[in-house]
C-alpha cells in the first residue's frame, strides 16, 4: 500500500464515492474500503455520510468500522468529516437520541430552526475563522454547497474553524489540530471546494501537525 494513501470509508449508505472521486481530482491516491484493515494503515482518512445520523452510526457498526474510524480520528494522522460524517464524530444527534456518535469532539447535534425552509439545500457562505487550514488560500466570501437539517452545537467554540448562518449562526467547519470536518460538501462545493480537499491532501502526515 502506497505510504500516502487515503482511506474514504465505506460503510455502504449514499454516495460516497463522489468524495473518493473529487479527491483523486486533484491529485490524491484515494481508495473507498470497506476493509478495517485499510483504513487502519492508509495515511489519512475521510468519513463522507450522507441521509440520517442513527442509520449512518449503525451502519458504520454494523461493518465493523466503529472503532477503526475512532482511532483514525484520534490518533494524529488527518481525518476529514464530511456532512453527515462531521456530525458522526460528535457526542450524538437529537436527530436519532438513541444511538451514540463517535464522541471525538464534545457536543451534540441539533436541528436547524423550523422558522427557515428545510432542509438547508443549495449554496450559502462561510465566515472563514483566522488561521483555518481547510480554507487557507481561498476568496472572502466563501461559497460553499449544503444539505443538511442539523448541524452541530460543539461544547468548545474554538474548534470551529468556519461558521455559517441559516435560521441560526452554526458551525460549518471544525478544525482541531489534524482533524478537520465540514458540515458543507466540499466535493460538491465547485473550485474552491476542490481547492480545500487539496489543502488536505497535502496537509502533512501523522505527528507533524500541532493541535490548534
Amino acid at each position: 500500500m502506497s505510504g500516502s494513501r487515503i482511506a474514504v470509508v465505506d460503510y455502504g449508505i449514499g454516495n460516497l464515492r463522489s468524495a473518493q472521486k473529487a479527491l483523486c481530482h486533484v491529485g490524491a491516491d484515494a481508495v473507498l474500503t470497506s476493509d478495517p484493515a485499510v483504513v487502519a494503515h492508509a495515511a489519512k482518512v475521510v468519513l463522507p455520510g450522507v441521509g440520517a445520523f442513527g442509520a449512518c452510526m449503525r451502519a458504520l457498526r454494523a461493518t465493523g468500522l466503529e472503532e477503526v474510524t475512532r482511532a483514525a480520528a484520534t490518533d494524529g494522522r488527518p481525518f476529514l468529516g464530511i456532512c453527515v460524517g462531521m456530525q458522526m464524530l460528535f457526542e450524538g444527534s437529537d436527530e436519532s437520541p438513541e444511538e451514540p456518535g463517535l464522541g471525538v469532539l464534545a457536543g451534540r447535534v441539533r436541528a436547524l430552526p423550523a422558522s427557515v425552509r428545510l432542509p438547508q439545500m443549495g449554496w450559502n457562505t462561510l465566515e472563514v475563522v483566522r488561521g483555518s487550514r481547510l480554507c487557507a488560500g481561498l476568496p472572502d466570501p466563501l461559497w460553499c454547497y449544503f444539505v443538511h437539517t442539523y448541524a452541530a452545537e460543539p461544547a468548545d467554540d474554538s474548534v470551529v474553524s468556519a461558521w455559517c448562518d441559516y435560521g441560526r449562526r452554526f458551525p460549518a467547519a471544525v478544525e482541531r489540530g489534524p482533524l478537520w470536518a465540514t458540515q458543507f460538501h466540499p466535493e460538491k462545493s465547485g473550485r474552491d471546494g476542490l481547492a480545500m480537499l487539496r489543502n488536505f491532501v497535502t496537509a502533512p502526515d501523522r505527528g507533524t501537525v500541532a493541535a490548534r
